[in-house]
Protein backbone atom coordinates (compact mmCIF):
# COMPACT_ATOMS: atom_id res chain seq x y z
CA UNK A 1 0.00 0.00 0.00
CA UNK A 2 1.31 3.55 -0.74
CA UNK A 3 2.32 5.59 1.78
CA UNK A 4 0.05 8.38 1.03
CA UNK A 5 -2.78 5.26 1.47
CA UNK A 6 -1.37 3.48 4.02
CA UNK A 7 -1.38 6.90 6.36
CA UNK A 8 -5.08 7.98 5.58
CA UNK A 9 -6.29 4.21 6.35
CA UNK A 10 -4.14 4.95 10.24
CA UNK A 11 -6.04 8.78 10.18
CA UNK A 12 -9.99 7.13 9.54
CA UNK A 13 -9.39 4.51 12.17
CA UNK A 14 -8.34 6.50 15.00
CA UNK A 15 -12.04 7.96 15.91
CA UNK A 16 -11.93 11.65 16.33
CA UNK A 17 -15.66 12.74 16.36
CA UNK A 18 -16.19 16.09 17.58
CA UNK A 19 -18.89 15.95 20.32
CA UNK A 20 -20.87 18.77 18.43
CA UNK A 21 -21.51 21.08 21.85
CA UNK A 22 -23.58 17.74 23.02
CA UNK A 23 -23.09 15.95 26.36
CA UNK A 24 -21.95 12.85 25.16
CA UNK A 25 -18.86 10.25 25.29
CA UNK A 26 -17.44 7.38 24.07
CA UNK A 27 -14.30 5.56 22.83
CA UNK A 28 -15.21 7.82 19.00
CA UNK A 29 -15.13 11.20 20.91
CA UNK A 30 -12.87 13.72 20.62
CA UNK A 31 -9.49 14.42 19.32
CA UNK A 32 -6.55 12.14 21.59
CA UNK A 33 -6.28 8.92 19.16
CA UNK A 34 -5.58 10.87 16.23
CA UNK A 35 -3.13 13.44 18.60
CA UNK A 36 -1.32 10.69 19.77
CA UNK A 37 -0.96 8.50 16.30
CA UNK A 38 0.71 12.04 15.01
CA UNK A 39 2.81 12.67 18.20
CA UNK A 40 4.21 8.91 17.50
CA UNK A 41 4.75 9.07 14.10
CA UNK A 42 7.05 12.38 14.12
CA UNK A 43 9.09 11.06 17.05
CA UNK A 44 9.71 8.30 15.24
CA UNK A 45 10.54 10.27 12.14
CA UNK A 46 12.99 12.48 14.07
CA UNK A 47 10.51 15.37 13.11
CA UNK A 48 10.78 17.76 16.09
CA UNK A 49 7.04 18.08 17.38
CA UNK A 50 5.35 19.62 20.36
CA UNK A 51 1.83 19.57 22.10
CA UNK A 52 -0.27 22.06 22.69
CA UNK A 53 -3.59 21.80 25.30
CA UNK A 54 -6.44 23.08 24.31
CA UNK A 55 -8.85 21.64 26.02
CA UNK A 56 -9.33 18.09 28.04
CA UNK A 57 -8.71 15.46 25.44
CA UNK A 58 -8.06 17.65 22.86
CA UNK A 59 -4.35 18.81 22.04
CA UNK A 60 -2.95 20.56 18.43
CA UNK A 61 -0.09 18.73 17.40
CA UNK A 62 2.59 20.83 15.97
CA UNK A 63 5.54 19.85 13.60
CA UNK A 64 8.03 21.68 12.08
CA UNK A 65 10.89 20.99 9.07
CA UNK A 66 13.85 22.79 9.47
CA UNK A 67 15.08 24.55 6.31
CA UNK A 68 18.50 23.90 5.24
CA UNK A 69 19.27 27.43 3.68
CA UNK A 70 18.52 31.33 5.19
CA UNK A 71 16.02 32.92 4.08
CA UNK A 72 13.17 31.56 3.09
CA UNK A 73 9.63 31.86 4.49
CA UNK A 74 8.25 30.28 7.65
CA UNK A 75 4.58 28.36 6.25
CA UNK A 76 2.25 27.41 8.63
CA UNK A 77 0.27 23.90 6.93
CA UNK A 78 -2.86 23.24 9.03
CA UNK A 79 -5.17 20.68 8.91
CA UNK A 80 -7.92 19.55 11.38
CA UNK A 81 -8.06 16.45 13.81
CA UNK A 82 -11.75 16.18 14.66
CA UNK A 83 -14.79 15.18 12.14
CA UNK A 84 -18.55 15.57 12.29
CA UNK A 85 -20.70 12.52 13.62
CA UNK A 86 -21.32 8.93 12.29
CA UNK A 87 -24.83 9.02 12.54
CA UNK A 88 -26.58 7.81 9.78
CA UNK A 89 -23.83 6.34 7.87
CA UNK A 90 -23.99 3.69 4.96
CA UNK A 91 -20.22 2.45 5.57
CA UNK A 92 -18.59 1.23 8.45
CA UNK A 93 -16.86 4.87 9.31
CA UNK A 94 -13.81 4.05 11.20
CA UNK A 95 -12.91 0.62 9.14
CA UNK A 96 -11.12 2.24 5.84
CA UNK A 97 -12.11 0.34 2.96
CA UNK A 98 -10.33 0.75 -0.47
CA UNK A 99 -12.51 0.17 -3.53
CA UNK A 100 -12.13 1.65 -7.19
CA UNK A 101 -9.55 4.06 -6.37
CA UNK A 102 -11.40 5.52 -3.51
CA UNK A 103 -10.55 5.20 0.48
CA UNK A 104 -14.20 5.10 2.07
CA UNK A 105 -14.11 6.35 6.02
CA UNK A 106 -15.84 9.42 8.30
CA UNK A 107 -13.26 12.26 7.47
CA UNK A 108 -11.78 10.36 4.76
CA UNK A 109 -12.42 13.71 2.57
CA UNK A 110 -12.63 16.70 5.50
CA UNK A 111 -10.05 16.34 5.96
CA UNK A 112 -8.07 13.72 7.14
CA UNK A 113 -7.12 13.10 3.35
CA UNK A 114 -6.00 16.66 3.54
CA UNK A 115 -4.21 15.80 6.83
CA UNK A 116 -2.41 12.42 4.99
CA UNK A 117 -1.18 14.42 2.36
CA UNK A 118 0.31 17.21 4.38
CA UNK A 119 2.20 14.16 6.80
CA UNK A 120 3.62 12.39 3.79
CA UNK A 121 4.78 15.70 2.14
CA UNK A 122 6.68 16.46 5.71
CA UNK A 123 7.86 13.03 5.52
CA UNK A 124 9.54 13.64 1.97
CA UNK A 125 10.30 16.98 2.71
CA UNK A 126 12.50 15.71 6.07
CA UNK A 127 14.84 13.66 3.46
CA UNK A 128 15.61 16.10 1.40
CA UNK A 129 19.30 17.32 0.99
CA UNK A 130 18.30 20.81 0.55
CA UNK A 131 15.30 22.78 1.54
CA UNK A 132 14.64 26.43 1.10
CA UNK A 133 11.82 26.97 3.49
CA UNK A 134 10.26 26.39 6.94
CA UNK A 135 7.55 24.10 7.06
CA UNK A 136 5.23 24.27 10.35
CA UNK A 137 2.55 21.75 10.45
CA UNK A 138 -0.89 22.10 12.85
CA UNK A 139 -3.14 19.20 13.32
CA UNK A 140 -5.83 21.44 15.31
CA UNK A 141 -8.82 20.41 17.05
CA UNK A 142 -12.27 21.38 16.91
CA UNK A 143 -12.28 22.72 13.53
CA UNK A 144 -16.28 21.81 12.93
CA UNK A 145 -17.59 23.22 15.54
CA UNK A 146 -15.51 26.47 17.23
CA UNK A 147 -11.94 26.63 15.70
CA UNK A 148 -10.79 26.92 18.93
CA UNK A 149 -7.60 24.95 17.83
CA UNK A 150 -6.91 27.42 15.31
CA UNK A 151 -7.59 29.90 17.95
CA UNK A 152 -5.21 28.51 19.94
CA UNK A 153 -2.29 28.64 17.37
CA UNK A 154 -2.70 32.00 16.57
CA UNK A 155 -2.29 32.84 20.41
CA UNK A 156 0.79 31.39 19.87
CA UNK A 157 2.28 34.58 18.04
CA UNK A 158 -0.66 37.21 18.66
CA UNK A 159 0.10 36.80 23.03
CA UNK A 160 3.78 37.51 24.20
CA UNK A 161 5.91 34.73 25.23
CA UNK A 162 5.52 35.58 29.36
CA UNK A 163 1.49 35.83 28.51
CA UNK A 164 1.19 31.84 27.59
CA UNK A 165 0.18 29.07 29.47
CA UNK A 166 3.04 26.87 30.35
CA UNK A 167 1.06 24.22 27.82
CA UNK A 168 1.73 26.60 25.23
CA UNK A 169 5.20 27.18 25.53
CA UNK A 170 6.98 24.27 23.98
CA UNK A 171 4.40 24.72 20.94
CA UNK A 172 5.03 28.50 20.81
CA UNK A 173 8.96 27.93 20.83
CA UNK A 174 8.54 25.76 17.63
CA UNK A 175 6.62 28.04 16.00
CA UNK A 176 9.22 30.78 16.27
CA UNK A 177 6.63 33.56 15.60
CA UNK A 178 4.17 34.53 13.03
CA UNK A 179 4.55 32.32 9.77
CA UNK A 180 4.44 34.35 6.48
CA UNK A 181 1.80 31.97 4.98
CA UNK A 182 -0.49 29.29 5.33
CA UNK A 183 -1.96 26.83 3.80
CA UNK A 184 -5.16 25.26 5.34
CA UNK A 185 -6.28 21.62 4.10
CA UNK A 186 -9.67 21.41 2.82
CA UNK A 187 -11.70 19.29 0.05
CA UNK A 188 -10.90 21.81 -2.76
CA UNK A 189 -10.58 19.59 -5.46
CA UNK A 190 -6.95 20.61 -5.75
CA UNK A 191 -8.01 24.20 -6.71
CA UNK A 192 -7.35 27.29 -4.67
CA UNK A 193 -10.05 28.75 -2.18
CA UNK A 194 -8.73 32.22 -1.62
CA UNK A 195 -12.42 33.69 -0.18
CA UNK A 196 -14.76 32.42 1.98
CA UNK A 197 -17.56 32.95 4.86
CA UNK A 198 -17.06 33.18 7.86
CA UNK A 199 -20.35 32.36 10.67
CA UNK A 200 -21.24 33.31 14.13
CA UNK A 201 -23.22 30.62 16.11
CA UNK A 202 -25.40 30.89 19.10
CA UNK A 203 -27.68 29.53 21.36
CA UNK A 204 -31.12 30.86 21.83
CA UNK A 205 -33.00 29.97 25.37
CA UNK A 206 -36.62 30.81 25.31
CA UNK A 207 -37.76 30.54 28.58
CA UNK A 208 -41.43 29.28 30.56
CA UNK A 209 -42.81 27.80 33.72
CA UNK A 210 -43.40 24.53 33.14
CA UNK A 211 -46.61 22.47 34.67
CA UNK A 212 -48.76 19.55 34.38
CA UNK A 213 -50.73 19.52 30.69
CA UNK A 214 -54.12 18.90 32.72
CA UNK A 215 -53.93 22.60 33.44
CA UNK A 216 -51.84 24.19 30.96
CA UNK A 217 -53.55 27.61 31.83
CA UNK A 218 -51.40 27.08 34.96
CA UNK A 219 -47.73 27.18 33.05
CA UNK A 220 -46.31 29.26 30.01
CA UNK A 221 -45.54 26.62 27.46
CA UNK A 222 -42.39 27.83 25.80
CA UNK A 223 -42.63 26.21 22.47
CA UNK A 224 -45.09 29.05 21.89
CA UNK A 225 -42.92 32.31 21.91
CA UNK A 226 -40.29 29.69 20.33
CA UNK A 227 -42.47 29.32 17.49
CA UNK A 228 -42.14 32.69 17.04
CA UNK A 229 -39.05 33.46 17.37
CA UNK A 230 -38.14 30.70 14.30
CA UNK A 231 -41.19 32.49 12.76
CA UNK A 232 -38.83 35.65 12.71
CA UNK A 233 -35.76 33.93 11.76
CA UNK A 234 -37.31 32.10 8.62
CA UNK A 235 -38.47 36.09 7.67
CA UNK A 236 -35.15 37.30 8.05
CA UNK A 237 -33.46 34.46 6.35
CA UNK A 238 -35.69 35.40 3.13
CA UNK A 239 -34.82 38.65 3.33
CA UNK A 240 -30.84 38.12 3.41
CA UNK A 241 -30.87 35.82 0.29
CA UNK A 242 -31.38 39.02 -1.30
CA UNK A 243 -28.78 41.03 0.12
CA UNK A 244 -25.39 40.99 -1.79
CA UNK A 245 -26.21 38.36 -4.20
CA UNK A 246 -23.24 39.64 -6.88
CA UNK A 247 -20.98 38.80 -3.99
CA UNK A 248 -18.51 35.83 -4.90
CA UNK A 249 -19.39 33.68 -2.05
CA UNK A 250 -23.22 34.49 -2.13
CA UNK A 251 -25.57 35.80 -0.38
CA UNK A 252 -25.18 35.58 3.87
CA UNK A 253 -27.60 33.44 5.12
CA UNK A 254 -29.43 32.25 8.52
CA UNK A 255 -30.77 29.17 9.66
CA UNK A 256 -31.71 26.91 12.85
CA UNK A 257 -29.43 24.21 13.13
CA UNK A 258 -31.26 22.52 16.13
CA UNK A 259 -34.01 22.69 18.08
CA UNK A 260 -34.51 21.13 22.07
CA UNK A 261 -37.67 21.76 24.27
CA UNK A 262 -39.92 19.68 26.35
CA UNK A 263 -39.44 16.49 28.43
CA UNK A 264 -42.72 14.70 27.95
CA UNK A 265 -46.12 15.23 26.21
CA UNK A 266 -48.17 15.61 29.30
CA UNK A 267 -45.22 18.51 30.97
CA UNK A 268 -45.56 22.32 29.78
CA UNK A 269 -42.08 22.71 28.77
CA UNK A 270 -40.20 25.24 30.60
CA UNK A 271 -37.39 26.09 27.49
CA UNK A 272 -36.28 25.64 24.53
CA UNK A 273 -33.19 26.15 22.95
CA UNK A 274 -32.02 26.82 19.35
CA UNK A 275 -28.72 26.72 17.85
CA UNK A 276 -28.23 29.67 15.23
CA UNK A 277 -26.54 30.02 12.26
CA UNK A 278 -25.63 33.16 10.63
CA UNK A 279 -22.98 33.01 8.01
CA UNK A 280 -21.26 35.96 7.04
CA UNK A 281 -19.71 37.44 3.99
CA UNK A 282 -16.44 39.04 3.94
CA UNK A 283 -16.48 42.45 4.74
CA UNK A 284 -19.58 41.96 6.97
CA UNK A 285 -19.07 42.36 11.18
CA UNK A 286 -20.13 38.80 12.69
CA UNK A 287 -21.17 40.81 15.71
CA UNK A 288 -23.27 43.39 13.97
CA UNK A 289 -24.92 40.84 11.95
CA UNK A 290 -25.70 38.54 15.68
CA UNK A 291 -27.32 42.20 16.60
CA UNK A 292 -29.47 42.38 13.64
CA UNK A 293 -30.83 39.01 14.23
CA UNK A 294 -31.64 39.41 18.30
CA UNK A 295 -33.08 42.95 16.79
CA UNK A 296 -35.81 40.80 15.15
CA UNK A 297 -36.42 38.49 17.42
CA UNK A 298 -37.34 41.22 20.28
CA UNK A 299 -39.26 42.69 17.88
CA UNK A 300 -41.37 39.55 17.71
CA UNK A 301 -41.92 38.20 21.14
CA UNK A 302 -44.24 39.64 23.47
CA UNK A 303 -43.63 41.60 26.22
CA UNK A 304 -44.03 38.42 28.81
CA UNK A 305 -41.91 36.56 27.12
CA UNK A 306 -38.17 35.69 28.17
CA UNK A 307 -35.30 35.34 25.40
CA UNK A 308 -31.68 34.74 26.48
CA UNK A 309 -29.29 34.68 23.62
CA UNK A 310 -25.72 32.97 24.96
CA UNK A 311 -22.66 34.43 24.13
CA UNK A 312 -21.55 32.65 20.61
CA UNK A 313 -19.72 29.98 20.55
CA UNK A 314 -18.09 30.13 16.84
CA UNK A 315 -16.94 33.36 15.61
CA UNK A 316 -15.40 34.32 12.35
CA UNK A 317 -15.17 37.04 9.74
CA UNK A 318 -14.09 34.68 6.88
CA UNK A 319 -11.20 35.25 4.46
CA UNK A 320 -11.01 37.55 2.19
CA UNK A 321 -8.08 37.81 -0.65
CA UNK A 322 -5.17 39.96 0.70
CA UNK A 323 -2.14 38.56 -0.69
CA UNK A 324 -1.01 36.50 -3.86
CA UNK A 325 1.91 35.01 -2.28
CA UNK A 326 -0.03 31.32 -1.08
CA UNK A 327 -1.72 31.31 -3.72
CA UNK A 328 0.99 31.67 -5.97
CA UNK A 329 3.16 28.91 -4.41
CA UNK A 330 0.52 26.58 -4.66
CA UNK A 331 0.07 27.50 -8.67
CA UNK A 332 3.26 27.51 -9.22
CA UNK A 333 4.09 23.86 -8.08
CA UNK A 334 0.66 22.70 -9.58
CA UNK A 335 2.37 24.00 -12.86
CA UNK A 336 5.15 21.88 -12.64
CA UNK A 337 2.46 18.73 -13.07
CA UNK A 338 0.98 19.99 -15.92
CA UNK A 339 -1.82 21.73 -13.57
CA UNK A 340 -3.63 24.66 -13.34
CA UNK A 341 -5.84 25.13 -10.22
CA UNK A 342 -8.64 28.04 -10.44
CA UNK A 343 -8.86 30.42 -7.87
CA UNK A 344 -12.48 29.77 -6.33
CA UNK A 345 -14.70 31.65 -3.48
CA UNK A 346 -16.77 29.33 -1.48
CA UNK A 347 -19.90 29.55 0.69
CA UNK A 348 -18.07 27.64 3.55
CA UNK A 349 -16.07 28.39 6.09
CA UNK A 350 -12.33 27.11 7.80
CA UNK A 351 -9.73 27.94 9.75
CA UNK A 352 -8.38 29.92 7.35
CA UNK A 353 -10.53 33.04 8.44
CA UNK A 354 -8.46 32.54 12.04
CA UNK A 355 -5.22 33.09 10.72
CA UNK A 356 -6.20 35.33 8.17
CA UNK A 357 -7.41 37.79 10.79
CA UNK A 358 -4.27 37.50 12.52
CA UNK A 359 -2.36 38.89 10.31
CA UNK A 360 -1.42 35.60 8.07
CA UNK A 361 -1.83 35.57 3.90
CA UNK A 362 -4.26 32.07 3.87
CA UNK A 363 -5.33 29.72 1.26
CA UNK A 364 -7.35 26.83 1.09
CA UNK A 365 -6.45 23.25 -0.27
CA UNK A 366 -6.78 19.89 -0.98
CA UNK A 367 -7.80 16.90 -2.17
CA UNK A 368 -11.55 15.48 -2.02
CA UNK A 369 -14.53 17.57 -3.31
CA UNK A 370 -16.82 19.45 -0.73
CA UNK A 371 -19.65 17.34 -2.04
CA UNK A 372 -18.57 14.67 0.07
CA UNK A 373 -17.78 15.69 2.70
CA UNK A 374 -19.93 14.85 5.72
CA UNK A 375 -21.91 12.31 3.45
CA UNK A 376 -23.22 8.89 4.40
CA UNK A 377 -20.41 7.08 2.47
CA UNK A 378 -17.64 9.78 2.85
CA UNK A 379 -14.55 8.77 0.28
CA UNK A 380 -11.61 10.30 -1.39
CA UNK A 381 -10.14 10.03 -4.81
CA UNK A 382 -6.44 8.36 -3.98
CA UNK A 383 -5.01 9.03 -7.39
CA UNK A 384 -5.93 12.99 -6.40
CA UNK A 385 -4.70 12.72 -2.75
CA UNK A 386 -1.69 11.22 -4.16
CA UNK A 387 -1.24 14.61 -6.58
CA UNK A 388 -2.31 16.34 -3.35
CA UNK A 389 0.87 15.28 -1.75
CA UNK A 390 3.72 16.28 -4.73
CA UNK A 391 2.45 19.45 -5.07
CA UNK A 392 2.54 20.32 -1.81
CA UNK A 393 6.03 19.36 -1.59
CA UNK A 394 7.03 21.23 -4.84
CA UNK A 395 5.27 24.30 -3.39
CA UNK A 396 7.86 24.90 -0.39
CA UNK A 397 10.79 23.29 -2.22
Amino acid sequence: MNDHVATLADLVRRPSVNPMGRDVSGPEYLEGRVGDYLAARFEAAGVPWARQRVAPGRDNILAVVEPTEAGGPTILWDAHQDTVPVEGMSIEPFRPSVQQGRLYGRGACDVKGGMAAMIVAIDRLSRLPRRRSRVVFAASVNEEFGFSGARAVARLWEQAASDLAESDRAAATLLGGRPDVAVIAEPTGLDIVTEHKGAIRWRVRVRGRACHSAFPEEGINAIYPAARVIAAIESLAGELLHRDVTHPCGPPTLSIGTIHGGVGVNLVPDEVVLEIDRRIVPGESPAAARDEVIARITAAILPADTVEHEEPFLESGGLTVADDSPAGMIEAAAGTLGLGPRRLAARYGTNAGIYASAGVPSVVFGPGSIAQAHTADEWIDLEELATAVSILERSVG
